[in-house]
């Protein structure tokens, strides 16, 4: 690939962006998609190389040219200045708020975040000395009047992984920046091509690379990018931890990253359509999508959004647990699962109630997340409608 042309995939649209970014056949002889090379150890030719670093690769855990190739691609897609791996979401989560935090430093998390990034921040963030307050995820730019002169982090999740409210993103960034605090998205359920973060305002970016980039339910992967601020420090706390990620991974990531546009839309479609349909089942009390115009978050999601993707999450009539039992278990296509963004669908049901401390989750009835996978939209409707029939009877 010439250097005019990789000068000029800047300016490309997301979806041929996706074909393009980490990628240079004629480094390897011509073939499309980079080796997959495995590997600990690094050779230097000179004892003056070994002593100066002086060669683009020196230990495994500091990354591979497959593990690069993917960190330039997510950095060119996300706008980021660099990206480094991790071998889950929840890996990069932690990574993203030790690299922002310290102890006797504040954090502020977002009260609808996923629930394992706050069993990451009572747990061991606070055991490292940081102290973690939640914030109502509707608060906006309100967001600063919990500032702290020690708060050091904010991170928002928009929507919320279960609940689906859209956060305010431009708001809470201006007012942490406000206080030299950084903001770190969560940023799994868009990914770049429908949220780009760093335009949003964010420092950090998290991704779970096991959802909507692999898109084939068989990898575990995670994604921090960073702006020009932060870079440096990411990629100092990452070498720190010699958090390295399997090329293997790194590699099947790559490939998926090549139609991550295409089944995203394709995604938006389907679920966009079923969202709608069970809009007006006589079961079904509300539908929790941002797309749709019912959705509360809506006019935000319009404003700062590119698109929707696969999921979004079902409020029903007041029914019993067996009831709702009965719906899921019997459902064909629909696996029961915590993952999602993959070629399947799944659902899940969920209860916000427990772990809310700075917003209420008291719904009107039984809850259940859907990811809406590349089955063909009528067939899951006719599952589904068997579900609700079930849900009846029981």
């Amino acid at each position: 690939m010439s250097e005019e042309k990789k000068t000029g995939k800047r300016k490309l649209r997301p979806a041929t962006l996706v074909t393009q970014a980490g990628r240079a056949p004629f480094e390897h002889f011509g073939f499309v998609n980079p080796p997959i090379y495995r590997g600990s150890t690094v050779l230097f030719p000179t004892v003056a190389a070994l002593e100066g670093l002086r060669q683009p690769y020196t230990y495994g855990t500091k990354g591979t040219p497959t593990t690069r190739a993917l960190e330039q691609a997510w950095s060119e897609i996300a706008g980021a200045v660099d990206t480094v791996l991790t071998p889950s979401g929840l890996a990069a989560i932690g990574l993203a708020l030790l690299t922002a935090t310290h102890a006797g430093a504040h954090a502020l998390i977002a009260d609808s975040a996923y629930q394992p990034t706050r069993i990451f921040c009572d747990g061991l963030l606070k055991r490292f000395g940081v102290n973690v307050e939640y914030y109502d995820p509707l608060i906006g730019g309100g967001v600063a009047a919990m500032m702290r002169p020690e708060t050091t982090a904010v991170l928002v999740e928009s929507p919320g992984s279960q609940s689906m409210e859209v956060q305010d993103v431009p708001a809470v960034a201006a007012a942490a920046h406000a206080h030299g605090a950084c903001v770190i998205a969560d940023n799994t359920w868009a990914t770049p091509l429908l949220f780009p973060p760093h335009e949003r305002g964010c420092d950090l970016a998290v991704e779970a690379g096991t959802k909507y980039l692999a898109g084939h339910a068989d990898v575990l992967i995670g994604l921090v990018s960073a702006n020009a601020k932060w870079a440096k420090r990411l990629r100092t706390t990452f070498n720190a931890f010699g958090m390295g990620s399997s090329p293997d991974d790194a590699s099947l990531a790559l490939r998926g990253l090549r139609t991550m546009a295409l089944r995203l839309r394709e995604q938006e479609r389907a679920a966009l359509d079923i969202a709608q349909w069970l809009e007006d089942r006589p079961e079904v009390s509300r539908v929790l999508h941002p797309a749709l115009p019912t959705h509360p978050g809506h006019e935000l999601w319009k404003r700062d959004f590119n698109g929707a993707s696969g999921v979004f999450s079902v409020i029903l009539k007041e029914a019993p647990k067996n009831a709702v039992a009965a719906l899921v278990d019997g459902l064909e296509l629909f696996g029961i699962g915590f993952s999602w963004g993959g070629y399947e669908s799944l659902v899940l049901p969920f209860d916000c109630a427990s772990y809310r401390t700075a917003s209420r989750w008291a719904p009107e009835g039984p809850a259940l997340r859907f990811s809406i996978g590349l089955e063909d939209v009528d067939d899951l409707k006719s599952d589904l409608a068997a579900g609700l029939a079930r849900l009846k009877v029981s």
